[in-house]
């Protein structure tokens, strides 16, 4: 094995892949309602106070709390209702001495008023101040004439007031946060209608193989379907990027090249190739990684994906803007198609994250027990496709330290990098370093959860 053959550390070569991202792509101005998922670009400031406006925070009267200071059960104060004011109405009368509004929860509060007294906390009356009928606790009927308030308040009782959420101009959400339905809500709640996200990354997606075949199409005598295109393309999509197809390039040199350069045309921030990045006769993506950019590593010390190159170029499209003249970053996975989903996983995910303007480019790691052995590569970090037990109602069980139980997804026979159906059946990934070849069954492990939710 030749110095530049030698097998790089997962650290060292993704290092080497962020090391190459001159920064997040740049802003777009997007309708709040397609921004889920992405990540702000420029902080988010109020332009309004939230409230705007005292309000109440109750169905219930608009009162003067002064009015109500010696009410007591059995001993109620009696006001005469004015008027009744709706959520979204203005208010067009004022609270006098001895008077009271019907209010529903978010109206404005009226003026005059210091104070709502809960509906709960009320009866209504007819004109004499007599109860109508058996008490009511709540205010769905007519407007009474009069209304028995039975409890002493304060100022400020049951009032939401002007800028207690947030105050105009203040920040509200930070560049960098990735927005989730919490943060529409916010951005709504101070009336944005737009929002400055990171420009989706664009992918470029390129499987190779003389015997691929696109699904759907006849395999005749030696074809075998495409996984790995439509599974970068998801996997590329779930991570935030733009997935582009380049289709299907044959075991060729000139027509791997041909269709990277066809991407490159489309000015994508990453390619990424699967298949063909090995040392057989028909493995041709280092050379045309080579032709067009640079080969900056190959060959990674992780199990399963030990063939994995990784370069640079330059886009090539006929409307290349100078400020889009940033590296765009090459990626050559194995093909079996869980080496391709773990490389994916380790080096590629990472990459789309940054480019997006995430910060959290690494999912969160647990703690595990493996209860199956395993064996793996020495010199390796090894990932395992494992399965955890799971309780009568879905939940993850845990030992008494709070590690997560897990199998092997599929057994033993599931692990090897070509068995899809022990990679569609796992729930995470479980780590073992490198120095360890034998994995006894309990031992301890890191998780990578595949699905935080």
């Amino acid at each position: 094995m030749s110095a530049g053959d030698a097998l790089r550390s997962l650290e060292v070569t993704l290092d080497t892949v962020l090391g190459a991202i001159a920064g997040p792509t740049e802003p777009e101005s997007v309708w709040l309602f397609d921004a889920l998922g992405r990540t702000l670009a420029t902080d988010v400031v109020s332009g309004i106070d939230l409230p705007p406006w005292d309000n109440s925070a109750m169905d219930g009267y608009a009162i003067r709390s002064i009015d109500v200071g010696k009410a007591a059960p059995g001993e109620p104060v009696s006001l005469r209702v004015i008027g009744d004011l709706a959520a979204g109405a203005a208010p067009a009368i004022a609270v006098a001495r001895g008077t009271a509004v019907r209010i529903a929860t978010g109206a404005r509060l009226p003026p005059g008023a210091d104070a709502v007294v809960p509906v709960e906390l009320t009866v209504p009356a007819d004109d004499a101040g007599h109860r109508l009928g058996p008490a009511s606790r709540d205010a769905t009927g007519p407007t009474p004439p009069v209304v028995l308030v039975e409890v002493a308040l304060t100022p400020g009782g049951s009032i939401r007031r002007a800028a207690s959420d947030l105050g105009r101009g203040e920040r509200v959400l930070e560049a960098g946060t990735v927005v989730r339905p919490a943060a529409i809500a916010i951005a709504a709640g101070v009336g944005i209608e737009r929002l400055d996200l990171h420009r989706r990354p664009i992918v470029g997606v390129l499987a190779t193989g003389d015997e691929i075949r696109a699904p759907g199409q006849p395999l005749g005598d030696a074809g075998i379907p495409d996984a790995n295109g439509p599974a970068l393309m998801a996997l590329v999509a779930e991570a935030g990027g733009d997935p582009r197809s380049l289709g299907i390039a044959a075991d060729r040199l000139e027509d791997v090249r041909a269709r990277l350069c066809a991407g490159l045309a489309e000015n994508p921030d990453l390619i990424v190739v699967s298949g063909g990045v090995s040392v057989g006769p028909y493995d041709h993506v280092r050379a045309a990684f080579a032709e067009i950019g640079t080969v900056d590593l190959w060959r990674v010390a992780v199990q399963p994906g030990k063939p994995f190159a990784f370069g640079t170029t330059r886009s090539g499209g006929p409307d290349d803007r100078p400020e889009r003249k940033v590296p765009v970053l090459l990626f050559g996975l194995p093909g079996n198609p869980v080496s391709t989903f773990v490389t994916f996983e380790l080096f590629v995910r990472p990459a789309i994250l940054a480019l997006a303007g995430r910060h959290d480019l690494r999912r969160p790691i647990d703690r595990g027990r493996l209860l199956d052995e395993a064996r793996t590569s020495e010199g390796r970090r090894a990932f395992l496709r494992v399965r955890a037990l799971r309780d009568e109602v879905g939940a993850v069980v845990r030992d008494a330290e709070g590690r997560a139980m897990v199998h092997l997804s599929g057994g033993p026979a599931g692990q090897g990098s070509h068995v899809l159906s022990g990679l569609a059946s796992a729930d995470a990934l479980a780590v073992v370093p490198e120095d360890v070849t034998v994995h006894r069954a309990g031992d301890p492990v890191d998780l990578w959860w595949l699905d935080p939710g």
